[in-house]
C-alpha cells in the first residue's frame, strides 16, 4: 500500500506542475498577444439614427494624451495614430507602474472618435471607474486608469 500511495503522490506532484506550467503560459501569451483587430460596432451605431434628430454639437479634436496621475504625471503625448500602453519598452507610453501588463491597453482613432481597448491585461483598464470588457469611444477628459496612472485625451 505504501509504494501505491507513493506513485499516486508523484502523478499528482506532476499533474500540479504540468498545471502550473500551463497557466504561466496563458499569462505570457496574454501579456504579448500581438496584433489583436477592435471589435467595434459603435460606428454602425450612429447609422441607424433618423434625419429628424437635431445635428450634435462639433467634438473637440484630440490632440494630446496626457497623464494626470500617476509616476508619469505631467507627461504629454501628441497624438497622431494609435497609442500603446504598458510596460514594454516598444509602447508608446511606457508605464512605470507594477499593476500595468507589458501589453496593456491600446488608444487609436477610427474615423473622428479615439477607441480604448484592453489587450488581456491581469488588472484591468479602467474608464470612469468602470473596468473595460470591449472597446469604448473616449470623449475628451474622461479619466481613464491604468493601475495607479491616470490619463486623459485633451484638445
Amino acid at each position: 500500500m505504501g509504494e501505491l500511495t507513493a506513485t499516486v503522490l508523484r502523478f499528482a506532484f506532476l499533474a500540479l506542475l504540468w498545471v502550473l506550467i500551463f497557466s504561466v503560459l496563458v499569462a505570457m501569451r496574454r501579456d504579448l498577444a500581438v496584433g489583436r483587430k477592435a471589435r467595434t460596432t459603435a460606428s454602425s451605431r450612429g447609422a441607424a439614427a433618423g434625419s429628424e434628430a437635431p445635428a450634435a454639437p462639433p467634438r473637440p479634436q484630440v490632440r494630446r494624451l496626457v497623464v494626470v496621475e500617476g509616476p508619469q504625471e505631467g507627461t504629454v503625448i501628441d497624438l497622431s495614430g494609435p497609442v500603446m500602453m504598458g510596460r514594454a519598452q516598444e509602447s508608446t507610453l511606457v508605464l512605470e507602474d507594477d499593476y500595468a501588463s507589458g501589453r496593456h491597453a491600446r488608444l487609436f482613432p477610427q474615423g473622428s472618435r479615439w477607441f480604448l481597448e484592453d489587450l488581456g491585461s491581469t488588472n484591468g483598464t479602467f474608464v470612469n471607474d468602470q473596468q473595460l470588457t470591449r472597446a469604448v469611444p473616449i470623449e475628451p477628459g474622461t479619466p481613464i486608469r491604468i493601475g495607479k496612472t491616470v490619463i486623459e485625451l485633451r484638445p
